[in-house]
């Protein structure tokens, strides 16, 4: 049984999840392609405070990039599909013969629906089959958006629900919504008529990518990055748990040596890594990271590997907020070493710091310091002007003064908000 320290633990996390490279002058789409591939899943989030959600993993890690190269890869190349992974995601298209069975799961609740009700679900995929690809607001038939779903119209909640069956799928989008249309249409033929994959074995392939992209975790950890046998998996039987049996599959993945166990120092549940893993000497990662890059997916792991507390305020009431409203942490070597509230101001071309804090145990100068450089490659990707630093914070003022000694921006004291 292989034993690592918190330290060697740390390392193992951040250089499998692409963390601690020599960044290029210039990112291409080779590197969003080997981000995408790496992490198996990148989430779609509507979150646009500073740029949205799926465009910060490929940056965190290789600097600034095209942002449609993103988008290229997942509507234009097709070399990713979007899907439920850990939550809406775009995943690799190699990873789609493996989510077949979540997708047959979703087909179980089918059963429930009154004859009615399948009828117009049926009109709706009639629709998107001669229409597509078209946007749920499109459809015809949607009705209007009072329904129990997030206000989602009939049309929207039959569109989910097609979706998650599989039997459609996002073939682009426009102004960031969602256009629809049938999956044989959309995957490509290669992929869409690949053999089906058992369903247990289908999740021990998924279980090993999350194993790789995560570096380590104990088996509740891994299963949680494409939540095997979790949320998604329930919503398609009821609410029922279903009976996937995690352990026995781990412990076939480690009769097969495809995972192998290991003890973590301070950790109470025993751990598994990829066979054959190493352990980097050392980790040098500079990078501000979105609260929904996987790295913060789940925050138990996220507290157990780098003893990080930390909770996207967003959802919290602004009274109650500890340290604001779109919060991003600093990683500063192989620990996490400040976290600032960000937020780009296109109209004024200004990126906003609302507030800064430095984790304890850390050197103020040589984080504001590290901090500021990050913070410019982000104003310079997003082509804002500016950079303002509020007075929140016990970073603040040293990260302001550090903003300020660079010629290429000008930086306030004043308190943006």
């Amino acid at each position: 049984m292989l034993t690592l320290s918190s330290s060697e633990a740390r390392r193992l996390a951040l250089a499998s999840l692409g963390f601690g490279a020599t960044r290029p002058k210039r990112a291409g789409i080779a590197h969003v392609r080997a981000t995408a591939r790496r992490l198996g899943a990148i989430q779609v989030d509507s979150v646009n405070v500073l740029a949205r959600a799926h465009y910060l993993p490929a940056f965190s890690r290789h600097g600034a990039y095209r942002l449609s190269i993103l988008d290229e890869l997942a509507h234009g190349k097709r070399e990713l599909f979007e899907y439920w992974g850990h939550a809406a995601c775009f995943v690799p298209i190699d990873l789609y013969p493996l989510m077949r069975w979540r997708m047959e799961s979703q087909v179980e609740n089918w059963s429930g629906l009154d004859a009615k009700r399948k009828k117009y679900i049926e009109a709706v995929f009639n629709e998107i089959a001669e229409r597509g690809p078209i946007a749920a607001g499109a459809i015809s038939i949607a009705g209007k958006s009072t329904g129990p779903w997030w206000g989602w119209s009939d049309g929207r909640q039959a569109v989910e629900f097609l979706f998650r069956q599989g039997r459609i799928a996002v073939a682009g989008r426009r102004n960031f919504e969602r256009l629809y249309d049938l999956s044989d249409r959309v995957i490509p033929a290669a992929v869409f008529n690949a053999p089906r994959v058992d369903e247990r074995e289908a999740k021990k392939a998924l279980l090993v990518r999350a194993a790789r992209a995560m570096g380590v975790g104990t088996a509740k950890d891994i299963a949680q990055y494409f939540h095997i046998d979790g949320f998604w998996d329930r919503h398609g039987v009821g609410g029922r748990k279903p009976a996937g049996n995690l352990r026995a599959m781990f412990d076939e993945l480690e009769e097969e040596g495809r995972l192998e166990r290991a003890t973590v120092e301070g950790w109470k549940h025993a751990a598994y890594v990829v066979s054959g893993a190493r352990i980097p000497k050392s980790v040098d990662a500079h990078a501000i990271v979105s609260p929904f890059d996987p790295l913060m997916w789940e925050r138990s792991w996220t507290r157990a590997v780098f003893g990080f507390e930390y909770q996207i305020e967003i959802y919290v009431p602004a009274p109650k907020r500890v340290y604001g409203y779109y919060v991003l942490p600093f990683l500063m070597g192989d620990t996490f070493a400040a976290r600032v509230d960000l937020k780009a101001d296109r109209k004024a071309s200004t990126l906003i710091v609302h507030s800064a804090y430095l984790e304890p145990g850390r050197g103020e100068p040589d984080v504001a310091s590290a901090l500021a450089r990050e913070l410019r490659c982000i104003a310079r990707w997003l082509s804002l002007e500016t950079i303002v630093v509020g007075r929140k914070g016990d970073l603040a003022r040293s990260l302001n003064r550090a903003i300020k000694s660079s010629a290429a921006y000008r930086a306030d004291a004043l308190d943006p908000g």
